[in-house]
């Protein structure tokens, strides 16, 4: 019963913001929509959102821990960013249409041979009037230990862009990290499925650190990152 609410809850959530969202396009005007309905997406699985620290809101590239796919629920939320995701989501039926009215930018992991083109696509994002997240660790965690982070990607940054800031964040969902971290070989819609079957709320708490201007190479500056989310633990 409570998986069946939330899908309806879902559906008509994603009906309502996609007739607002069209409302905004016909206008020829920046729409908020597709960042809104992830938000309230966060809400209806049951996340109580908690921001500490200032958010940026464009001219940031957010370097961040990843648990869940809920962290692109809340971080998008948040700050209205656009995501860095593997080529294979868009592809997902439903999901990779959503992902992108996001302005999700599609990377094809472990394909070293066209790295210099998925640098080249990341800086032209980096351009736009949003914040672009990257969740350098590669894959989910246990919300515990702090994964290596790949530095690829962040070639783009390499010179940064005039003005551009680089902002640490650190995602954390208290008491409830071992029920809502999707870590191993747990496919996707089972995760999903225990998600949305999951009584009561939980706090998810985003500690968005203080920005720092991008300098040195990609590893120098994954490595900063890293240092600052670890400190924040």
């Amino acid at each position: 019963m409570r998986t069946a609410a939330r899908l309806v809850l879902l559906v008509v959530a994603l009906l309502v913001d996609l007739v607002l969202h069209g409302a905004w396009r016909l206008a020829r005007a920046p729409s908020p929509w597709p960042r809104r309905f992830l938000g309230t997406v966060a809400g209806i699985v049951g996340a109580r959102v908690q921001v500490i620290g200032q958010p940026l809101h464009r001219d940031v590239v957010v370097l961040s821990n990843h648990l869940s796919w809920i962290d692109i629920l809340l971080l998008a939320g948040a700050n209205g960013t656009a995501f860095v995701a593997k080529e294979e989501l868009r592809g997902v039926p439903l999901i990779g249409w959503l992902c992108t009215l996001n302005h999700t930018i599609f990377v094809a992991r472990g394909d070293r041979m066209n790295v210099a083109a998925q640098v080249a696509q990341l800086r032209t994002a980096l351009a736009q009037p949003w914040p672009v997240t990257i969740f350098p660790e590669g894959t989910t965690g246990d919300g515990v230990t702090l994964l290596p982070f790949k530095a690829a990607l962040l070639g783009a940054l390499d010179p940064a862009p005039a003005g551009l800031m680089v902002q640490p964040v650190r995602i954390d969902y208290g008491a409830a990290t071992a029920e809502l971290a999707w870590v191993g070989a747990e496919p996707g819609i089972d995760h999903a499925r225990r998600v949305l079957a999951r009584p009561g709320r939980f706090t998810a708490t985003l500690h968005f650190l203080e920005p720092f201007a991008p300098s040195g190479d990609r590893k120098a500056i994954a490595a900063e990152a890293r240092a600052r989310i670890a400190a924040a633990q």
